[in-house]
This record gives structure tokens, sequence and C-alpha cells, in this order.
């Protein structure tokens, strides 16, 4: 039986996943780690949207 995860944590894995597919391959973009991420932690388009909001802000800050 399938363990139920709450969004929150999923989206904190997704964190996680986002930040070492960018630290294993710095040139695969982000929209490309941003959709292995939603499909692997099922994340709403909400969750994604401001993930990858969050993403591009701290690229610019970089």
């Amino acid at each position: 039986m399938p363990t139920i995860m709450p969004q929150s944590e999923l989206v904190r894995k997704a964190i996680a996943y986002l930040n070492e597919g960018h630290k294993r391959d710095p040139r695969k973009s982000l929209s490309s780690l941003l959709d292995e991420a939603g499909m692997r932690f099922n994340l709403t388009p909400v969750d994604a949207e401001a993930l990858e909001f969050l993403f591009r802000k701290e690229q610019k800050r970089d």
C-alpha cells in the first residue's frame, strides 16, 4: 500500500532534487529540471510555478 505524503514534504523533496540536479549538471536547463521534479514528486502547477519563481530569482542573485 502506498504511503501518503503531505504536499509540503513533496515540495521539500523537489527542492532538494532541483539543487542536486543543478550540481550534477549545471548546464541542464531549469525548465527541464522542473519538469522532471514535477513528474517525480507529483507537484501541482502552482507548486511548480512557485519553485520556478524562487529558482529564477536565486539565479539572478548569483
